[in-house]
């Protein structure tokens, strides 16, 4: 006949303190809360890119991207930003394992500076 070596633990909400109890509920607000703010401004971000773009402002990402691929070597594109106060394009690229951004014109689509 087998023998329990250990009783089972019923934890209930009410046992924990409640400045912990606070502080769980505000980390799971905040884990909902930061994604979908964050989801808020690339959309304001890509609506101004876009704003940019029909205004003749920018020439279209997909011509700057090609350019800036053509001289990355073939690195992996990752991703971009758009800075709607001087029209310019932040492209992020990935080469053995380490990052490199590019600044690229909106408006010419010419590499105006890169980090490592």
């Amino acid at each position: 006949m087998p023998v329990a070596y250990a009783m089972p633990m019923n934890m209930k909400w009410n046992s924990l303190p409640r400045s912990l109890t606070a502080v769980v509920a505000a980390a799971l607000a905040l884990g909902v809360a930061i994604p979908a703010a964050d989801a808020g401004n690339r959309r304001d971000e890509q609506d101004a890119a876009r704003r940019a773009m029909l205004d003749g402002q920018v020439m279209p990402f997909a011509m700057i991207k090609r350019r800036v691929d053509a001289t990355m070597g073939g690195a992996s594109y990752v991703g971009s930003e758009f800075n709607p106060a001087s029209n310019r394009y932040r492209l992020k690229y990935v080469k053995d394992g380490k990052v490199m951004w590019v600044d690229a014109d909106g408006r010419t689509g010419d590499i105006i500076g890169m980090a490592r």
